[in-house]
């Protein structure tokens, strides 16, 4: 695990302007560094070593040095590569994973990506064809960063990496902030930095001549087969662990343990892998707390649990670090304790294994269910239904008013992915003009819908949180997370065999009236006693509702909102609003105000 930063482009003193970019993300690599230079290309990566420790530093070359790579990630099958590449002739020098790449880069050229079970950002240099190829893994469980700006093109794991270099353009991207009020993650492909984008999940790049053409390799998409309960459930359950014993692999002396909440998903990964260590953080406030329930899977499966009450004055400290570790303003709640765990493990581990990526392979989302009400009222013809949604869609903020909506519109229409914060009739209100010119909600979704058309409701919604919430929501908070404390975190669900299961599962054994993910719970249960595999979803649980109703939180927040920072994107008067009705319990607008109180906290971070 590592992290990477570079450029293709003429300047001056190109050593010392790489060794600059290389100093924003020392905290991905702190074991060591190196780069490479030579007049148009420059490459810089930071270490975390993992395996091979003694000979696994990049930049990389191939057998007469013509191309150089960089690369970020963990490759789960590279030892069968590294076979097939023997008998067609490559001499390898190390043992690292690193080293397939280059030379499946030579055998396979871009089809090499097709081979690759793993999480993983890399960019080979070519030399002698000044051609530049770049990609991120199938899921996107890695970042990878670009920006084409005068004449120079920069990419790296972190946008921070881009701020030392002399053409990069520091500038807000307009675009970027209303649905990012709606979706609680920056959900567009440019980033908040105008002109920075991300390169998408299972996509590779090429740049040569100044022309940048960026393709994707792989989409997800659901087969189901009818087979017996019996033998998908056998099935899921042998690959889990088969994934599982791969993501493990290290080097002998670097200490792997795992993340362990209450919840069925990394309570499978604990069980299989029973590491020496599990890790868990919570709060003190009643029922925002899984440690009880860890401690006590742990003690049964005969680990150590460590962990953590966190305290809420040492976590708004951190607020600004965290939002600056993200590069991009994120207002998700469960990135705090995540941020905080990840430095507790860092203690004792390098690598931690955790249970991201089931819910949206299997199906376990609460929103993928429809409630015994909603079962009831989808038995009155849609041509009902659909008129009375219709009229709901149009009213003011009204108890009943989404279920309504979503009982007779299309699943199109209703359903944006696991967080819904704004409406964008709301953004709009309480938004300075110049941000309202911005893509809509339908211009996000629709893309992804249309390749889905003909699925069940399900599959849908699966797909979407696939292409959108799994990828800038779910896994660049672990990413950036573990790695602001130097820690690897791996992600055993979002396994290229993992995916080509749960694709199978019919939608019945995805989700029923007896449970959500109901195939992959059942698997469980030949690692876990039942009453853990049932367990219900309790996410990332954070008392934010409760400090924003604390004195001293709200008037930090109060402060900010009516701050001359503020005025230049908000209505004041309402965002001040929103806060004041949460704090004297009004209204529950605990994620409205959140949502915009971490934008400021970015923005102050970058901008300010």
């Amino acid at each position: 695990m590592c992290g990477f930063t570079g450029f293709i482009g003429e300047v001056s003193n190109p050593g010392l302007v790489l060794e600059n970019m290389m100093n924003q993300i020392i905290h991905r690599g702190p074991d060591s560094a190196g780069d490479f230079t030579d007049g148009l290309a420059a490459l810089g990566f930071r270490r975390l070593s993992i395996i091979d420790v003694e000979h696994g530093s990049q930049p990389l070359y191939n057998e007469d040095q013509s191309l150089v790579l960089i690369f970020n990630g963990e490759i789960y099958n590279f030892q069968e590569i590294r076979e097939d590449l023997l008998a067609c002739g490559h001499t390898f020098k190390t043992d690292t994973d690193s080293e397939v790449l280059i030379h499946g880069y030579e055998e396979y050229g871009p089809k090499l990506v097709q081979k690759l079970r793993g999480m993983f950002a890399f960019v080979i240099w070519d030399r002698n064809k000044k051609r530049l190829f770049a990609a991120r893994d199938m899921f996107g469980i890695k970042p990878f960063y670009y920006a084409h700006m005068n004449g120079t093109l920069l990419f790296g794991s972190e946008i921070k990496s881009f701020l030392p270099h002399p053409h990069f353009e520091k500038t807000l991207n307009e675009k970027a902030l209303k649905p990012y009020l709606t979706f609680q993650f920056p959900v567009l492909n440019e980033t908040f930095f105008k002109g920075v984008f991300k390169l998408p999940a299972a996509h590779y790049l090429t740049f040569e001549d100044g022309k940048l053409e960026v393709t994707r390799y792989w989409e997800p998409k659901f087969h189901p087969e009818e087979r017996p309960l019996d033998e998908i459930v056998d099935e899921i359950d042998d690959t889990v662990r088969d994934s599982i014993k791969a993501h493990e692999f290290s080097d002998p002396n670097v200490q792997v343990g795992s993340f362990l909440s209450s919840g069925v998903d990394s309570s499978y990964v604990a069980s299989v892998l029973k590491p020496d260590k599990t890790f868990s953080v919570g709060f003190s406030a009643q029922n925002f707390s899984e440690i009880d329930n860890a401690k006590e899977l742990s003690t049964e499966l005969g680990i150590e649990n460590i962990n953590e009450v966190l305290d809420p004055e040492v976590c708004f400290n951190k607020l600004d670090e965290i939002q600056y570790m993200m590069d991009e303003p994120h207002s998700n709640p469960s990135i705090v304790p995540l941020y905080f765990l990840a430095e507790l493990a860092r203690k004792h581990v390098t690598v931690v294994l955790s249970g991201e990526g089931a819910d949206e392979l299997f199906g376990g989302y609460a929103e993928y269910d429809e409630t015994p009400s909603m079962r009831k009222y989808k038995k009155i013809p849609q041509l009902i239904r659909r008129p009375i949604a219709e009229v709901a869609k149009v009213l003011p903020e009204l108890r009943g008013k989404h279920f309504l909506m979503r009982g007779g519109l299309p699943v199109e229409q209703t359903f944006i992915g696991q967080a819904h914060i704004f409406e964008e009739k709301e953004a709009t209100e309480i938004l300075a003009d110049r941000y309202n010119h911005a893509p809509t909600v339908e211009d996000l979704v629709m893309p992804v819908y249309k390749k889905a058309a003909g699925e069940d409701d399900l599959t849908k919604k699966q797909l979407l949180d696939l292409n959108l919430w799994l990828v800038d929501d779910i896994l660049l908070k672990a990413d950036k997370m573990s790695m602001a404390h130097s820690i690897e975190l791996r992600v055993p669900f979002l396994d290229r065999e993992v995916m080509k299961v749960a694709s199978k599962v019919p939608s019945r054994y995805r989700v029923n009236e007896q449970d959500t993910k109901f195939a992959f719970r059942k698997a469980s249960e030949r690692a876990l006693p039942s009453e853990w595999a049932n367990r219900k979803k309790i996410g990332f649980p954070v008392p934010i509702r409760l400090w924003l109703q604390e004195d001293k939180y709200f008037n930090k927040i109060k402060e900010a909102f009516e701050s001359p920072v503020a005025a230049q994107f908000f209505d004041q008067q309402a965002i001040v609003q929103l806060l004041t009705d949460h704090y004297e319990g009004k209204a529950k607008n605990q994620r409205k105000v959140w949502t915009i109180y971490m934008f400021l906290v970015w923005y102050n971070k970058y901008f300010g």
